[in-house]
């Protein structure tokens, strides 16, 4: 199998369909080798060089005109370690392939979001996380990984092992070079039992904290124009066993969550007065339902009505008076929104451009239906995300800038240090990594 160049300039589009790009030219590299030596012919050419991995991202950190990577190729499980409880695997691996193959082997990861499309790189790459008490994001996950970086070489880092270059890359948004390999923690198969049930919004704000310390991992979605939410508590669980009906999981996660969604979805937008008295039907269509599965079937869930998103890490101190604002903001706008507001929690880790990093943290995520204008909305979220000191999730919309970030993250000037070091020449540079991470 070798590598596949494409000289055709074709446009390349992400998930949502919100950014667009047109590369000079595609690689698909089918070894670490050949990906190295488009790095280092990219460099010869004066081109920027970027990977995309599923397009999850709403954002253009993986946009570039110069040559787009594609790791569809540099797939599949390298090693299992079973003293060390770690697997390796290569970066293009798509999480539904990971934790598929992990449960064959009777292992899993801790944690995952609430999604399973993207790659293994893109997904860490960019922050992505779930719920957890205790338990972090994805990234907070990994043990070790290995990147090429500007000049074509190979770069492996752990905690022993090139520790400053550990502590950024694990989230580094392409800004340090191309992820080809990650090694994550993971621990025998484990059982969750999900309990799923309503609850009213002033209910869940108002016992917030009681909710977070009683459960592994809590989350919840408050439907707009209601005072509705969807609760999802998930802990670990002795069994047996007792995994959502076919028939019920066909009823409510595809016909209610994705196919009668999408058609309130397309009514709201061509008659937008209609979205109040859709988000109230929406808020109340799901019933209470608890379940016991292993993790990634309880964590994950399908996702197939396409959107445009917002989300800010808040300290979670803050999140209940972050959340009372929003609701407030809403009310009191002439807004029609038909998407719920998802929140999730995760504790601090170390890595230096997490949204947690240094503190625990709350995330609220805003939504809106593809090709419906979003902006107003999540202008006026942000304002209120940013007072509250909110940090961006790297891979959704979002207006901040370096200024902005370097207060923000106490770390910042550790990973831009870093970034002069491995790419002093910005091969990796795009739009996007210019206003986030300054030039």
């Amino acid at each position: 199998m070798s590598t596949t160049v494409s000289g055709k300039s074709t446009t390349w589009r992400n998930w949502a369909g919100n950014v667009t790009a047109r590369p000079v030219r595609e690689v698909t590299p089918a070894s670490v080798e050949e990906l190295s030596a488009a790095v280092r012919q990219a460099a010869e050419d004066g081109l920027k060089v970027k990977a995309v991995g599923t397009g999850h991202s709403f954002t253009a950190a993986a946009a570039t005109d110069g040559v787009l990577i594609r790791p569809q190729l540099l797939t599949g499980i390298r090693n299992i370690d079973r003293d060390a409880m770690t697997v390796t695997v290569e970066a293009g691996t798509p999480l539904k392939r990971l934790n598929a193959a992990l449960a064959r082997e009777g292992l899993s990861l801790t944690n995952m979001g609430d999604i399973m499309e993207q790659t293994v790189s893109g997904a860490t790459s960019t922050g992505t996380h779930g719920t957890g008490r205790e338990s972090g994001s994805i990234a907070a996950q990994i043990k070790g990984l290995e990147l090429v970086t500007a000049d074509g070489s190979l770069l492996s880092c752990s905690a022993t092992e090139n520790p400053d270059v550990f502590a950024a890359a694990r989230i580094g948004i392409g800004a340090l070079g191309i992820v080809t390999a990650i090694t994550f923690k993971v621990e025998p198969v484990f059982l969750l039992t999900a309990r799923e049930e309503p609850m009213s919004f002033d209910r869940v704000t108002g016992s917030f904290d009681e909710l977070w310390a009683e459960n592994e991992h809590f989350e919840f979605y408050w439907f707009p124009h209601t005072g509705n939410t969807n609760t999802k508590r998930n802990n670990r669980s002795a069994g047996p066993e007792q995994p959502v009906g076919q028939l019920s999981s066909w009823f409510e996660d595809e016909f209610l969550s994705n196919g009668l969604f999408q058609a309130a979805n397309w009514v709201g937008r061509a008659v937008p007065a209609t979205v109040p008295s859709i988000a109230r039907i929406s808020s109340r269509a799901l019933s209470a339902r608890t379940y016991t599965d292993i993790p990634y079937k309880v964590f994950t869930s399908p996702r197939r009505v396409r959107f445009v998103e917002m989300e800010y890490a808040v300290p979670r101190e803050a999140l209940v008076e972050t959340l009372r604002e929003l609701k407030t903001m809403v009310d009191r706008s002439d807004l029609r929104i038909s998407f719920p507001v998802e929140v999730r929690t995760c504790p601090a880790d170390d890595i230096a451009l997490s949204t947690a990093s240094g503190r625990d943290s709350a995330y609220v995520a805003v939504h809106m239906f593809r090709g419906t204008p979003y902006q107003a909305y999540f202008t006026a979220a942000e304002r209120i995300f940013t007072a509250h000191e909110g940090r961006p999730h790297w891979g959704k919309v979002h207006t901040r800038d370096a200024e902005y970030l370097a207060k923000a993250y106490p770390r910042f000037g550790e990973f831009t240090a870093l970034r002069d070091r491995l790419d002093p020449e910005r091969l990796f540079q795009n739009d996007y990594l210019r206003r986030v991470l300054g030039a």
